[in-house]
């Protein structure tokens, strides 16, 4: 998305220029980070796409599955609703989201899949964009 918008506003990337997605797996600590320098989220998206998502999002995709007719049309929900996003919960007992949107400053979003919280990150804007 953020390189769609800076296809016609440059200052979108002023942050960074780099695009890219990095995995690292730390196996002692059995933590699993990916960090991506796409448009972030601000406070406002983070309550709107992860915190109500387990709640609304769950009962739309499990509608739209039933009223799917062929394999087709059920492989194209994948990805939508965050139901890949809330499979994390089914190997970790915590996700915590970092993330930084030109517009806003950057917030943590933690949760236990039971209840989350947003923060404002006291470490300040150290993602400069992205998640």
């Amino acid at each position: 998305k953020i390189r769609l918008m800076s296809l016609t506003d440059r200052s979108q990337l002023a942050a960074t220029e780099e695009l890219s997605v990095k995995i690292k797996a730390d196996k002692d600590s059995h933590m699993l980070s990916i960090t991506d320098t796409g448009i972030g989220m601000t406070k406002q998206d983070l309550i709107n796409n992860l915190g109500t998502i387990a709640k609304s999002g769950t009962a739309d995709f499990l509608s739209k599955l039933q009223d799917a007719s062929s394999s087709e049309q059920m492989s194209d929900l994948i990805g939508q609703f965050g139901v890949g996003f809330y499979s994390a919960f089914l190997v970790a007992d915590k996700v915590i989201v970092t993330t930084k949107h030109n517009d806003d400053v950057q917030y943590i979003w933690e949760s236990d899949s039971a209840s989350y919280s947003v923060v404002e990150d006291p470490r300040g804007d150290t993602l400069k964009r992205g998640t």
